[in-house]
């Protein structure tokens, strides 16, 4: 099969399109045709710097495509099916082999592409929102970097559920094409006093809850801009500006931070995270949420795909295709 490889880490010239054997079939796995890559930042941070489980090494959590192979053990997948699934790495390849517990059906016409864009970013909003944010109807939420893909699904996610949406962008541009998806207030984070601008749309008192993805001295504002009591769920750090965020502010609040990483609750409550990727993918389906793909990029391309999404440009999620 073709796989994007690379033998070292680094910068997104790493990346080699070459061949590479087939993965194996394990009893209680899959062999996935891959027909779309969703992306995730995490991608771009392993191959600058992650441990490489093989040289070559293929990076990637994320892939959509049909079954073409099931294990012996294997009873509620066969081949033909289509499947979104996520994984340590292998992703970015035309094949791929997972256990067949990390698999996820996609809907009746539901579009393939859209469907390997869902399970990370989107449970992981609803997680930061609901699981572990406690989010309530009636109660204003600021979402960090509303364009990006965590962001897009919790402005969604939070409208629905009947909050007042707050989120941040980069430019008044950006912030203008999030309003469609639920976005009630913008905010543009790049302009200085943006954490009184959040004061001013909640009226002096704050976001009951944050979703912050970006860490670093956002998380400082973030926490500034909490109600009192407010939560914080603490996702990532999209900044990479390399600082400890200063929370001490947070007590004067009697508020919360709480770290948010799906890959630990997928491993610790499997049934749970389950039943909300299959919800999820059912209210897309149905059109009641929006998948947002920026660009599709060929596999042989990846470095490429690795450099348009670290520039920062991208509204939505970014794809590959083999």
């Amino acid at each position: 099969m073709k796989a994007a490889v690379y033998y070292q880490t680094g910068g997104p010239e790493v990346f080699r399109y070459e061949d590479v054997p087939d993965p194996v079939c394990h009893p209680g796995g899959v062999i996935i045709q891959v027909e779309a890559i969703g992306i995730q930042g995490g991608d771009t941070l392993h191959r600058q710097g992650g441990v490489m489980a093989h040289t070559p090494h293929i990076v990637g959590y994320q892939a959509a495509g049909t079954v073409r192979e099931a294990g012996e053990r294997v009873t509620h997948l066969r081949p033909g099916q289509r499947v979104v699934a996520t994984m340590g790495f292998g992703s970015h390849a035309e094949l791929v082999s997972v256990p067949a517990a990390a698999a996820f059906l996609v809907p009746d016409g539901m579009d393939i592409q859209e469907a390997a864009c869902v399970p990370v970013e989107w449970a992981t909003a609803h997680d930061c929102l609901f699981e572990f944010g406690h989010l309530q109807k009636g109660e204003t939420v600021l979402v960090q970097a509303g364009a990006g893909g965590v962001g897009l699904a919790a402005i969604q996610l939070a409208k629905r559920a009947g909050a007042t949406v707050l989120a941040t962008a980069s430019s008044a541009e950006r912030l203008e094409r999030l309003k469609p998806y639920g976005m009630d207030h913008g905010i543009d984070y790049t302009a200085s006093g943006w954490v009184g601008k959040v004061m001013s749309f909640t009226g002096g008192r704050g976001a009951d809850l944050v979703v912050d993805s970006v860490g670093g001295r956002t998380l400082e504002g973030s926490v500034a801009a909490l109600a009192y009591r407010g939560r914080i769920s603490w996702v990532g750090r999209a900044g990479r500006e390399g600082v400890v965020p200063d929370v001490a502010p947070i007590m004067q609040k009697n508020a919360s931070i709480t770290g948010v990483y799906l890959g630990a609750e997928m491993v610790a409550q499997p049934e749970r995270t389950r039943r909300v990727i299959e919800e999820i993918l059912a209210g897309i389906a149905r059109g009641e949420l929006k998948v947002v793909i920026d660009r599709v990029f060929p596999l042989s391309q990846a470095a490429e795909a690795h450099r348009h999404i670290e520039s920062r440009q991208a509204f939505g999620r970014v794809v590959m295709t083999p």
